[in-house]
């Protein structure tokens, strides 16, 4: 189930949220006999934990705004025209990787063919940013995705695998079978107009 803590100076929150852990488990438990989507500990325990451990929510939306724009301008830099979108990955408030969807090093710049359609090959923005991080020393683990265009149901399962647990994105692609595994996998999933 994974080992998720809260640390607090405060000894008595500290008391207050492993009891809350703990009658999660059972909630869900009952819960998972009734629903369509079973809930875990992540998609249940997660949300409530950033909540109390973020001291300011006005701050915290600031900063996810501003994250998605970095977000935006990063994909205008992609050479693909039917639809630029750009990706930042963060953790512990540091900015650890970028990407735009566009083609693989050394192939030409262009993303679409002479029907408009999209290369096959042409990789997102999150799956850029996720394999720039894989050739570095960092790590995604616990890390925030900011995406302009919400994920795929491929790449959704690349920032599952790469241990993402936030996903922030700005507009809704037409298939939301992408946004629906991660929700079921535990990833929290928001969506945020700018």
């Amino acid at each position: 189930m994974g080992n998720l803590f809260f640390v607090t100076k405060n000894k008595y929150l500290s008391k207050i949220f492993q009891e809350l852990r703990k009658l999660l488990k059972k909630l869900i438990l009952l819960q998972n006999q009734f629903l369509e989507v079973p809930l875990n500990i992540y998609n249940v325990y997660l949300p409530l934990k950033i909540c109390f451990m973020t001291n300011n929510p006005k701050k915290k939306l600031r900063y996810d705004k501003a994250y998605l724009r970095m977000a935006k301008e990063w994909g205008n830099l992609s050479y693909c025209e039917r639809k630029k979108v750009g990706a930042i990955i963060v953790k512990d408030n540091m900015i650890i990787s970028d990407g735009y969807n566009g083609t693989p090093s050394g192939f030409e710049n262009c993303c679409e063919d002479d029907h408009d359609t999209t290369k096959w090959y042409v990789l997102h923005a999150e799956a850029n940013a996720i394999l720039k991080v894989a050739r570095s020393t960092q790590s995604c683990q616990d890390a925030t995705l900011y995406i302009t265009l919400s994920p795929c149901k491929d790449c959704s399962k690349l920032i599952h695998q790469a241990g993402i647990t936030r996903v922030v994105f700005n507009e809704k692609y037409s298939d939301t079978s992408g946004v629906d595994f991660l929700l079921k996998a535990g990833v929290m999933v928001e969506q945020i107009q700018l």
